[in-house]
């Protein structure tokens, strides 16, 4: 995290923000940024934990804030423990503890082990905007809540973040849903990620999700989600990436095409390649489709690349994908409220009627994709090389980025589609 102080702006000024209202130092506004409330709090947190109060909420600040950021504690038993006094301590409930610690026996916990304690609160945020070291905090939060998700990585972006996976479930039907290949549609990260956990806290607390068994969907089924595929130009759009050798080369990029306002406009990774206009399923057409609109070279957005699968994220997406080989993929993106379920005249199995049912209890239109956006496409690729089904849900209206205002309503009308993603096959 970045050294951030008075006068500091950016999303990672709202995470913390977040973290010290989760702590107790708030109220505070989360809109990211420090003024002097702000600083006031972090004075009092540091003050409250030992540290130097100066103000500034550097790597020792920031480690201390680390439970509210990943939303657990680590705690040393002590005679006398029980998971009953540890709820109690930390404010969760006692199959919390239990799920987050599965190798323990609660009626013989041995002085010095050490246990992962939920705190009072959902891992992910959904009131502030997304940038790639929230999705690591999440991801390190979800796996620590809930053990049985496995987590990986499938690559790295081009400024060697991690492309990170997790997988839930261990059943023979694989499905695969993946969000984020657009800079400027984080939403959609945010929207699996708030599934994950959701989906899993169902499990562990008994409950049903979407009018479905959690425990019968993870029999059933592996689901893979892949958060963010473009975790670097997602920095960039949420203003996380401020300066450097790339933001300064986006900067240029930008103002060879001024169409496309700065960051906001900016949906290609960080070189400036559509990583959705980078598979092998007409490529060509894409490249023909996009060199009429004037996009020749590294653009902010619908450049198609110098060739298919250039770009390090989309080349682990396709590597990933021909690996796990799914039964069924889901692409968020956002914009339209509208669910494309075809390539040229490739109709898989069961293709349609999963996307009259998606379309059903969502409320978004399912229709063919538009001629000049229809080629290159993860969709596009996946449906060519597996003749299975494959989607692009595209959530939300407006301009891209959509505000987190909008969240509610886009998770509310896509929990259906991605529960019964699962089981519709």
């Amino acid at each position: 995290m970045k050294i951030l102080k008075y006068g500091s702006s950016g999303p990672s000024v709202a995470f913390m923000q977040l973290a010290l209202n989760r702590a107790g130092f708030g109220p505070l506004n989360t809109d990211g940024i420090f003024g002097s409330a702000t600083r006031k709090a972090v004075t009092a947190f540091q003050s409250t934990f030992g540290l130097n109060p100066d103000g500034i909420c550097g790597k020792l600040t920031h480690n201390a804030l680390s439970p509210w950021y990943l939303g657990f504690v680590f705690h040393k038993i002590s005679a006398g423990d029980t998971f009953y006094k540890l709820s109690e301590k930390y404010g969760c409930t006692v199959q919390a503890i239990k799920t987050a610690n599965p190798q323990l026996i609660p009626e013989n916990l041995l002085i010095g082990t050490k246990v992962v304690v939920p705190l009072p609160f959902d891992v992910v945020p959904t009131e502030i905007p997304c940038f790639s070291e929230l999705i690591f905090s999440c991801i390190k939060g979800l796996t620590a809540r809930y053990p049985f998700i496995l987590r990986g990585n499938i690559g790295k972006s081009v400024m060697g973040k991690p492309i990170p996976c997790l997988y839930i479930g261990n059943g023979d039907n694989k499905v695969l849903y993946n969000a984020s290949h657009h800079a400027n549609e984080w939403i959609t990260s945010l929207v699996l990620l708030k599934f994950a956990e959701d989906l899993c806290k169902a499990y562990a607390d008994g409950n049903l999700i979407f009018g479905q068994n959690p425990a019968d969907i993870m029999k059933y089924s592996t689901i893979c989600l892949i958060p963010v595929v473009n975790p670097d130009g997602i920095d960039l759009v949420t203003g996380e990436l401020t300066g450097g050798e790339y933001f300064n080369r986006a900067v240029q990029i930008s103002k060879d095409y001024p169409r496309f306002p700065f960051p906001n406009g900016w949906s290609a990774n960080i070189s400036g390649t559509d990583l959705n206009l980078q598979y092998p399923a007409g490529w060509e057409q894409a490249k023909i489709n996009k060199y009429k609109k004037g996009i020749i070279s590294p653009a902010p957005s619908e450049f198609v690349g110098n060739s298919p699968l250039s770009a390090p994220e989309s080349r682990a997406m396709y590597d990933f994908t021909l690996k796990f080989s799914p039964f069924l993929t889901l692409s968020y993106h956002s914009q339209g409220e509208v669910i494309y379920w075809r390539y040229l005249n490739y109709e898989p199995p069961d293709a349609e009627r999963i996307a009259k049912i998606f379309s059903t209890i969502s409320g978004y239109s399912y229709e063919n994709t538009p001629f000049f956006a229809g080629y290159a496409g993860y969709k596009d690729w996946f449906i060519e090389s597996f003749n299975r089904p494959g989607y692009t849900v595209e959530v939300g209206r407006g301009v891209n980025p959509l505000p987190i205002s909008d969240f509610p309503d886009i998770y509310e009308k896509n929990l259906g589609i991605l529960t019964l993603g699962a089981v519709l096959l």
